[in-house]
């Protein structure tokens, strides 16, 4: 049996090559065993995406976890990763577990483990769990009867979207966003957004909201260059959609377009939900940003004189500050962004309807309020290039940066280097690139921020010319 390695917050593989039934029975058996050294009387809650046989293996999971005596609250239907997450925090369950592999492209599944505070399961003991996976299954999972365990009681349908239907419904004003002039889209990206949005508002504008486990080959991550289509649409429509709001495969991830189909990256949305939070809803707290997203929102946290925190790039940084701080609002730069008042948890719908309910009770457009927002800040646009590199040259350039090597990017002169998680160098005019390695690819990330997006590229260009060459 292959070795099963977690990630940020569990387990990803390929389906039918690593990601296969007595895998998944695998993972199941730790958790259980786990669940067993931590709680006297253990429960899980556990739902799955839209992705290839997801139903099957989140029933093994059940199974296992029967079988070890654990009490399982389960979905019926694909439910997305804040359903699980909130759930598992109401029904004041021990764990959850989601069967999805989030953003990633079609041919993934995973496992995620959701700690018993509704955000995801901190480090430590991911690692214990990981380290109690046995060699190899020693189930025999065809003996285990599913509906046996449901009439028995120790499995237990939940309805977790109908849970966060009502959460939403209590911390909404739906039917100010449901009765107004502005009119709405959503892009699911084939994901499990799609159910819960038709429910919450049917008269809106769907695109990509049917049952395409396959995501077209698409990888459902929210980004400009996976949603051209939903770009092109909202253009076509020639102002009359005011906002687009996209959410990736188990709709953690936000991504979002103006009325003119242009994309509004993280950065902007945090930006925007900080301003509405702390002006129009008088809340206060810490922000929590990861190292790669924008030195603005310090600008912003400074002009509130609300606390400002950066740490490592990973969600599970930024929850283990809220479950243990007054948080406002922790972000990343790739579209998880979390609120007070809600879960510690990753939302992108929940985002999208802070946004459409900021633009409704103001009556102003997203590209008005991103103008308010640049009166405090200043205007900037954000870039990113991810380089497929050979190992060495991967190596070879986080050793330069490790050494010093880069006191300039062509004409940039480096005024300032920050090391939280990567590199960053600052230049003058509030510009800056950050280089940072990919954990699990030969990849390396380059971002970088300027006044415009013609100048951001050109920091890019520069810094990809003098790294090559160094």
């Amino acid at each position: 049996m292959a070795q099963i390695k977690f990630g940020t917050d569990g387990w990803r593989a390929i389906i039918a090559k690593d990601y296969t039934v007595d895998n998944v029975a695998r993972v199941a058996l730790a958790t259980a065993t786990w669940l067993k050294h931590n709680f006297k009387k253990p429960s899980v809650v556990i739902g799955h995406d839209c992705r290839f046989a997801g139903e099957m293996f989140a029933e093994t999971t059940a199974k296992v976890l029967a079988n070890a005596g654990i009490k399982v609250y389960i979905a019926k239907d694909f439910v997305t990763t804040p359903m699980v997450s909130l759930g598992t925090l109401r029904q004041k369950a021990s764990l959850g577990v989601v069967i999805t592999a989030s953003h990633n492209p079609p041919s993934y599944n995973g496992f995620k483990l959701k700690g018993s505070f509704g955000g995801p399961l901190l480090p430590k003991e991911i690692q214990e769990v990981e380290d109690l996976i046995p060699e190899e299954n020693n189930i025999n999972l065809e003996i285990l009867n599913f509906e046996k365990f449901i009439e028995n009681g120790i499995i237990e349908y939940i309805d977790l979207e109908t849970m966060y239907v009502e959460h939403v419904e209590a911390n909404f004003d739906m039917n100010a966003i449901r009765n107004s002039d502005m009119n709405f889209a959503y892009d699911a990206m084939y994901g499990a957004g799609q159910n819960v949005m038709r429910r919450l508002l049917p008269e809106i504008d769907f695109l990509h909201c049917d049952y395409n486990p396959g995501f077209e080959g698409v990888a459902p991550e929210p980004i400009h260059r996976n949603l051209m289509e939903f770009s092109e649409m909202i253009k076509l429509a020639e102002g009359q959609i005011n906002c687009g709001l996209a959410t990736d495969g188990d709709a953690d991830r936000i991504g979002l377009y103006d009325s003119n189909g242009e994309f509004v990256d993280s950065h902007h949305i945090i930006l925007l939900l900080i301003k509405y939070l702390v002006e129009e809803k008088k809340m206060t707290g810490k922000v929590v940003n990861a190292f790669s997203v924008t030195p603005k929102v310090k600008k912003m946290c400074d002009h509130y004189g609300l606390d400002y925190q950066v740490t490592q790039i990973g969600f599970k940084y930024i929850a283990g500050v809220m479950v243990n701080e007054d948080v406002l609002l922790g972000g990343e730069e790739s579209g998880g962004i979390a609120v007070k008042g809600h879960i510690p948890e990753r939302d992108g719908i929940w985002m999208g309807l802070i946004i459409w309910e900021y633009m409704v009770k103001s009556g102003k457009t997203l590209e008005e309020l991103i103008e308010e927002m640049y009166q405090i800040v200043g205007g900037f646009k954000f870039e990113r290039i991810d380089l497929k590199l050979k190992e060495a040259d991967k190596l070879r350039i986080m050793e330069n940066c490790k050494n010093d090597v880069y006191k300039a990017f062509g004409d940039l002169k480096v005024n300032e280097v920050q090391t939280i998680d990567g590199f960053k160098y600052f230049f003058d005019n509030d510009e800056w690139v950050m280089i940072r390695p990919s954990g699990t690819e030969p990849v390396l990330r380059t971002y970088a921020e300027a006044a415009t997006t013609e100048a951001a590229f050109k920091i890019l260009e520069k810094t990809h010319a003098t790294i090559n060459k160094a």
